[in-house]
């Protein structure tokens, strides 16, 4: 067994509560489902927001998924000008059988500009 990690990013609507509950279980359930992550497999969640995504904390979305013993940090994401606005990371570490290239790397909505080089 291995430690992988595996990157998924998604774009929200706007900046509302309910909203990035939505968006992050969405994202956190495609991430799983894709990639064959059974809870207990979760090492650690890091979740990022850009900094127009102020009305909740996107952790709070997983704990709600009932990753309760999993540790979960959130950060805001640095300002870059230009940057893809309304948008919430992840990186999540897990426990695999999986070979590295075989990681499934998830990016929805208006997310998938960022890596317009993975299959989606």
């Amino acid at each position: 067994m291995s430690v992988r990690a595996v990157r998924g990013a998604i774009q929200v609507e706007l900046d509302e509560r309910q909203v990035i509950l939505d968006g992050v279980s969405e994202l956190v359930k495609e991430v799983m489902s894709r990639n064959q992550i059974e809870p207990d497999q979760l090492i650690s969640i890091l979740f990022t927001a850009t900094p127009d995504l102020k009305s909740e904390f996107p952790a709070y979305a997983a704990r709600q998924l009932g990753l309760i013993d999993v540790p979960l940090m959130c950060a805001s994401e640095i300002a870059v000008p230009g940057a893809l606005p309304r948008t919430l990371r992840l990186l999540a570490h897990f426990d695999t059988e999986l070979r590295r290239g075989e990681i499934r790397h998830v990016y929805l909505r208006g997310a998938a500009a960022l890596r317009t080089d993975l299959p989606q």
